[in-house]
């Protein structure tokens, strides 16, 4: 197990940030009511396609709204503790991140603790809500793995889109100013996760299940919840190897991320 006091300066970092946060709690509530709105939103889009189609990948309604939910839960997650390592290009403009490499802590645990935003919960909330409806909605024979699966594809999938985000970082050191071209992945790959892989072109499925993962965080174990074949290319068992795309997934970043921070030779050099 870690040593406490080594934990300890993350977590008074982590703890200042969500204080700061709820001090101001009508602005709090905004964010929140905000991030609730771009949920509703998104999910809107789902409803509008299924006004005019009944089957969408092999999927009906109630079965997108389940593939919709576990995306959205994985993703606002991994938003929510990671997603703001997006601002790495201005750290490294500014010199900031020196600031981080001068403490003797890790420089990746320093930049995940400082700005966790608690307001994405509420898209969070959003997703939960639509889960809640879409279960007994669904054709599901209720066993064992079945909520197995249910309570390891968030997470597994949350910690998939963690990597995407630390990868998408570690890009930073050699881009700069890339952090657009990196959003392509991670926001596209949420974008993907969130429908049927089947209905895309087969280099995009190849894309956004073998060297993006995005299919594993939700697409696969939904069809295994619901029993129902994948594509001839994406056979249903890959469902199951979800925590095994996550290792995967962060191994290669974090190995992208130590040869970032050795590229990286700071602002006065």
């Amino acid at each position: 197990m870690a040593d406490p006091r080594v934990l300890a300066p993350y977590r008074a970092l982590l703890a200042s940030r969500l204080q700061s946060q709820l001090a101001y709690r009508r602005s709090f509530a905004l964010d929140v009511f905000g991030a609730v709105g771009i949920g509703l939103l998104e999910f809107a889009e789902v409803y509008v396609i299924f006004a005019n189609i009944s089957i969408l990948g092999g999927l009906d309604f109630a079965g997108v709204a389940l593939l919709f939910a576990l995306a959205n839960i994985a993703f606002s997650l991994a938003d929510m503790t990671v997603g703001h390592l997006d601002a790495l290009p201005t750290y490294i403009r500014t010199g900031l991140l020196d600031a981080f490499l001068l403490r003797p802590l890790s420089v990746l645990g320093q930049l995940v603790t400082s700005d966790v935003q608690l307001r994405r919960l509420g898209r969070t909330a959003v997703a939960v809500v639509i889960l809640a409806v879409a279960l007994p909605a669904s054709d599901i024979d209720w066993r064992a793995e079945t909520v197995y699966l249910l309570i390891l594809t968030p997470i597994a999938g949350a910690a998939i889109f963690a990597a995407l985000f630390v990868l998408a970082a570690a890009a930073q050191f050699w881009l700069v100013d890339g952090a657009e071209l990196t959003s392509a992945f991670t926001y596209g790959g949420s974008y993907a996760a969130s429908y049927p892989t089947s209905i895309f072109t087969m280099p995009v499925r190849v894309l956004f299940t073998f060297v993006i993962p995005a299919a594993f965080t939700a697409y696969l174990p939904t069809l295994l919840i619901l029993g129902i074949p994948g594509p001839p290319d994406t056979p249903v068992w890959l469902g199951w190897l979800t925590p095994v795309a996550a290792a995967v997934a962060w191994v290669v970043a974090l190995l992208a991320w130590r040869l970032g921070l050795r590229h990286y030779t700071g602002t006065g050099s």
